[in-house]
């Protein structure tokens, strides 16, 4: 089905520099818009904005349900309560996002019916586009750059929006070009990048 519109959520504040974050070093602390995102201070926002890719999916998912939503450090920090994060004490090293608090947070206090699925093939993915659902799905960063051979399946996460025509639409937290951020591939090549993992939201 085609996607609905709504606008794209990245999860740095500036996308314009999200090509130099992911690919040439730059501090993700030196973003000059990272207030944007709610975050209590510059040094959250650095520990954080790599890590936030399902809560920016979440936050598109709102925007398209109820035309708002609030910033993206509001949805963390909801998040966190619910275990969705997890930090080791030793390292302070984040783990996330886990999908079954994720998912109990969205359902409680955001009103999305949210499933997770842990096994997912892609035509249960199309089969949950064409029920009018949105699918947060586990696929491999580099999906940003489709051209190249996939390197790996899963570690980050997208909001697949449609399907049409053999392709699935999709919006990337990531996506270091306009392009990259509201994507459109075959199925056969997202099916490359994916996991087979995710969680779906009515």
């Amino acid at each position: 089905m085609p996607e609905p519109q709504f606008p794209t959520t990245t999860q740095y504040a500036s996308p314009d520099l999200i090509a130099s974050i992911v690919y040439e070093g730059r501090d993700s602390g030196a973003d000059p818009r990272w207030a944007e995102s709610g975050a209590p201070d510059l040094d959250t926002y650095r520990r954080w904005c790599g890590h936030m890719c399902g809560i920016a999916c979440l936050r598109m998912a709102l925007l398209a349900r109820y035309g708002h939503a609030p910033a993206l450090f509001d949805l963390l920090d909801g998040a966190r309560k619910y275990g969705a994060y997890t930090e080791d004490p030793d390292t302070g090293a984040i783990r996330g996002l886990i999908y079954a608090p994720f998912a109990q947070y969205v359902n409680d206090v955001h009103a999305l019916a949210a499933e997770v699925h842990p096994h997912l093939t892609v035509p249960d993915l199309v089969a949950l586009l064409d029920a009018g659902r949105l699918v947060v799905a586990s696929v491999h960063k580099e999906i940003r750059r489709p051209e190249k051979p996939a390197p790996g399946k899963g570690g980050h996460l997208v909001l697949v929006t449609g399907r049409q025509s053999g392709t699935v639409s999709f919006r990337n937290p990531s996506g270091h070009t306009e392009q990259a951020r509201s994507a459109r591939l075959p199925v056969a090549e997202f099916a490359g990048f994916f996991a087979g993992r995710g969680v779906s939201l009515a």
